[in-house]
């Protein structure tokens, strides 16, 4: 089975040598297709996640650009950072 670039440069180096070699030969800034096809995601996600600040991204009209740095360091700041969730009655087992 094949990785995709994300699974590889994932996979392959954790920390920012990881997110240097996903991002290497990028352009300075990324459509919607681009980020899409490298997070392995769907066009329709990377819209909501724009949508939703996700991913840092300006809408010009109807077009979204990404500034690839600005996309990297979100990453590289979000890495596998645990959310912390409230406990309540719906996270209780029976």
């Amino acid at each position: 089975m094949q990785l995709s670039t994300w699974e590889t440069a994932v996979n392959s180096v954790r920390g920012t040598e990881g997110l240097d070699a996903l991002f290497a030969d990028r352009p300075e800034t990324l459509s919607v297709d681009e980020v899409a096809l490298l997070l392995n995601i769907s066009r329709q996600n990377t819209y909501s996640w724009l949508r939703d600040g996700v991913i840092p991204g300006y809408k010009i009209g109807n077009t979204w650009r990404v500034i690839r740095d600005e996309l990297k360091e979100t990453m590289r700041l979000g890495a596998n950072s645990p959310t912390r969730r409230a406990h309540g009655k719906d996270d209780e087992e029976d």
